[in-house]
C-alpha cells in the first residue's frame, strides 16, 4: 500500500485557460492591471506564490489585505470561467484512479492550487470525490513543503502514516520532481503539461512517460517503487 499524490494542472486536468484567466481578471478587477501575469511562469509553483510574484513585479504592498483580495476575487472568477469548453480530463486518468483504488493505495493531491480552487477544478470533471486529501498551494507558498503536509494530511484523515519512501508523487513538472526528491519519495513525471519527455528526463525523474493512458505500465511503476526502497 502507498500514497499517491497527484498534481492538477496538466497532470489530471486541463483548466482550459481558466486559472490564468481567473487570476487576470482579478487583478484587473482589484488594480485596474490589464493582463497583468504575462509575464510571470505559472507551471509548478504555489498558487499563493504567483500571486505575491504577480504583486511584487507591479510593486503593490499587502496593505488592505491585498493579498486576501486577489485570493477571494480570483475565486469567485474561477467559479464561472471552469465552465469552458476547452477543459478536459487527461488521458487515462480516471481508468488509472481507479485501478489505484482496486490495489486499496491511498490517493491523495499535491498541488499548487488554492484547496477552494483544486476542488472547483475537479468537481468540474468529476474527479473531486476520489482524493482523500493532500496538500495544496495556500498550505505553504514553497513547494517543496508539501510532501509533509499532505502526509500528516492523510493521517488525520485515515490514520495511516506513509513514510516518505512509500510516497508516489504524479506531476508534468520539474517542481513535482523536485519536491520527491527533496523528500525521498518516487517521482513519475508525465509529459502532459509544458515540459516534453526530454525535459523531464533531465529532472532525474524514477520514470518519464508520455501520458498515463497504459494503466498497466504505471501500475507496474508504482508496485516496482517499493521494491526499489526496500
Amino acid at each position: 500500500m502507498k500514497l499517491i499524490l497527484f498534481d492538477i494542472d496538466g497532470t489530471l486536468m486541463d483548466a482550459g485557460g481558466a486559472g490564468s484567466k481567473s487570476l487576470n481578471d482579478a487583478f484587473y478587477e482589484l488594480f485596474s492591471i490589464e493582463d497583468a501575469l504575462k509575464n510571470i511562469k505559472f507551471d509548478g509553483k504555489t498558487d499563493l506564490r504567483i500571486f505575491k510574484e504577480g504583486m511584487k513585479y507591479h510593486r503593490l504592498t499587502d496593505g488592505n489585505g491585498a493579498l486576501v483580495s486577489i485570493r477571494e476575487q480570483y475565486l469567485k472568477r474561477l467559479k464561472v470561467e471552469i465552465n469552458n469548453d476547452k477543459r478536459h480530463i487527461k488521458p487515462g486518468i480516471t481508468t488509472l484512479i481507479e485501478a489505484l483504488q482496486g490495489k486499496h493505495h491511498h490517493i491523495g493531491l499535491l498541488t499548487g492550487n488554492l484547496m477552494a480552487g483544486a476542488e472547483i477544478k475537479l468537481r468540474s470533471v468529476d474527479l473531486w470525490h476520489y482524493f482523500e486529501g493532500g496538500a495544496f498551494g495556500d498550505t505553504h507558498e514553497d513547494r517543496n513543503r508539501l510532501l509533509p503536509i499532505a502526509v500528516d494530511n492523510i493521517y488525520e484523515k485515515t490514520g495511516k502514516r506513509f513514510p516518505y519512501n512509500q510516497c508516489v508523487i504524479i506531476g508534468d513538472t520539474p517542481r513535482d520532481v523536485e519536491v520527491g526528491k527533496t523528500h525521498g519519495a518516487f517521482t513519475i513525471a508525465v509529459a502532459t503539461g509544458p515540459y516534453s519527455q526530454v525535459q523531464l528526463q533531465q529532472t532525474g525523474a524514477d520514470a518519464v512517460l508520455n501520458d498515463l493512458s497504459d494503466t498497466n505500465t504505471v501500475m507496474s511503476l508504482i508496485g516496482s517503487a517499493m521494491s526499489n526502497y526496500f
